[in-house]
């Protein structure tokens, strides 16, 4: 059985900083993955003071797209900073169309997974909170209407890395997850040296990239997922 990946994410750094061991792993496995970003992640970072920074981002998430092995990647072309109720009813419009398009491209059978960020938004950001939305009403919808869908996985932040109180130094950021809501630890240490190729992509995003690195090591290639059937 033909496993397709969708990862669905809000911003161009989110799948590079947050599963990227985990997708490479599967794709070195043989899936075929299929990558969104909602934004262009305009609203960024921008350390050299770039003036088509969405351009330039864009561009970095292709690369990253790349090593990991994405097989297509689609720009859903909403604006950073900026999701909210209708523009998640919008996305989740569009990515139904990309699943029902690819699904329709395959002649064999297939299984089809859904990978995106944990309900929180993980740093508390309302655009990943309502990318998983999104990707949440796409998957429940099309499982119910018989298609292969098989699991949604959460990417989320065990507490052992945030600590037992909020965070407010960015917007509001829940702990991270404890042991018990973790159904899933994928240990991609083996591959740590391209996740971190595929982290530093994001040239523009380097200051997050760094710290998240500095602060985890290796455990950066260790990806912890919510997984819902």
């Amino acid at each position: 059985m033909h496993k397709l990946i969708f990862g669905i994410f809000a911003h161009p750094d989110d799948e590079a900083f947050g599963p990227s061991g985990t997708l490479l792993s599967e794709v070195r496995g043989g899936a075929e993955l299929h990558l969104m970003t909602l934004t262009a992640g305009e609203k960024g970072a921008n350390p050299d003071n770039l003036p088509r920074l969405s351009e330039v981002r864009l561009a970095e998430w292709r690369k990253a797209g790349a090593l990991i092995g994405a097989h297509t990647m689609h720009h859903l072309g909403h604006t950073d900073g900026e999701l909210d109720n209708v523009s998640m009813l919008r996305a989740s419009e569009q990515i139904e169309q990309i699943v029902r398009d690819t699904l329709a491209s395959h002649a064999s059978p297939v299984e089809i997974e859904f990978m995106s960020m944990d309900t929180n938004g993980i740093t508390g950001h309302i655009d990943h909170i309502v990318a998983s939305r999104a990707a949440h009403l796409v998957f429940y919808k099309l499982k119910e209407a018989g298609l292969p869908l098989t699991r949604l996985r959460l990417v989320c932040i065990p507490r052992e890395d945030t600590g037992d109180t909020p965070h407010t130094d960015f917007v509001f950021m829940e702990p991270g997850r404890l042991p018990e809501e973790i159904n899933e630890t994928v240990d991609n240490r083996n591959h740590l040296d391209e996740v971190l190729a595929i982290m530093r992509c994001h040239c523009t995003q380097r200051n997050d990239c760094e710290a998240h690195i500095d602060h985890l090591s290796e455990r950066v290639a260790i990806d912890h997922f919510i997984v819902k059937e």
